[in-house]
């Protein structure tokens, strides 16, 4: 069986409304079946095209949908229609509270996944919103096999912790939704998640005609050496420009899945009864803010 995952990456500028991103998501994701893709990933909060800081707070409130609306449930059976995995972004209404999520379905249109953003971005206007309580993985059903899948959301990509929970959980990719500029750090960022855990990520990110975005969508399969190689290889097999548009990369998960059984990166040799200090929650960290201390 062919084990090249095709991962589409929809980099794409949102609407005005939940219909306009509805109909343009649909579009794209039709597009990404007839481009071969196995799974499409939309950008971070697509429901409302992440308005939330250019607006007030009570207007973009009022937009939040849960995981049972029209919206996400269109999704789901467009996963079935098209037999290919979706993941699908939200402002989510969660009972009283609001969060940024992930749902992703399968391609039979089954609800495989639903994540919340663990470290939202509480300098900002997502202290509205209530954090994620765990990262998940989940075994998905592909057209080429099955592959175990988890998934972080920007801001989370600052904290290795978050990458390294979904190593330990198996996850071989993580599904990363994006909103905000893609500069040379953030991609240090997600090159060294996927290097230090053996572990492919795909990033979708908005185009550069969204205000604080600029694409730079990517993968990253995280295989840093082959056998035949002398040397180590660059681990991104797609980096998007600025531009809208749809961006595909084929994943060899043969390949990867070999080199997570013989390199000494990951789970290979590491030591957590050292590692005390990073839970410890009575401690006085030297660099937090002030206003962060409980």
């Amino acid at each position: 069986m062919d084990q090249i995952l095709k991962i589409a990456l929809l980099q794409i500028a949102p609407g005005r409304s939940l219909e306009e991103n509805l109909e343009k998501g649909a579009e794209y994701c039709r597009k990404a079946k007839k481009a071969g893709a196995d799974l499409a990933l939309f950008p971070e909060m697509w429901s409302n095209g992440y308005r939330i800081y250019d607006r007030p707070a009570e207007e973009w409130k009022k937009e939040a949908i849960p995981v049972c609306s029209d919206f996400v449930r269109t999704f789901g059976d467009l996963a079935r229609e098209l037999n290919m995995a979706i993941g699908i972004t939200i402002l989510e209404a969660y009972g009283d509270a609001l969060r940024n999520s992930l749902i992703l379905f399968d391609r039979y249109g089954r609800q495989r996944l639903v994540y919340a953003k663990v470290h939202t971005c509480d300098f900002g206007e997502e202290h509205s919103l209530t954090p994620g309580d765990d990262f998940y993985v989940t075994v998905l059903d592909t057209a080429c096999g099955e592959i175990t899948v988890g998934a972080m959301i920007c801001y989370d990509r600052e904290f290795p912790e978050s990458a390294r929970i979904l190593m330990l959980k198996g996850a071989e990719l993580i599904l990363v939704p994006n909103a905000c500029p893609m500069e040379i750090n953030r991609l240090s960022q997600l090159r060294a998640r996927a290097y230090e855990n053996m572990t492919a990520i795909a990033t979708c990110n908005y185009p550069q005609t969204v205000p604080d975005c600029n694409g730079g969508s990517s993968v990253f399969d995280g295989v840093a050496y082959l056998p035949q190689a002398d040397g180590s290889r660059d681990t991104c097999i797609l980096q998007a420009d600025g531009q809208e548009g749809l961006y595909i990369a084929s994943l060899d998960l043969e390949q990867l899945r070999a080199y997570r059984r013989s390199e000494v990166h990951g789970n290979a040799y590491r030591r957590p009864k050292k590692y005390g200090l990073i839970t410890a929650s009575d401690i006085q960290e030297p660099f937090i803010r002030a206003d962060r201390r409980e």
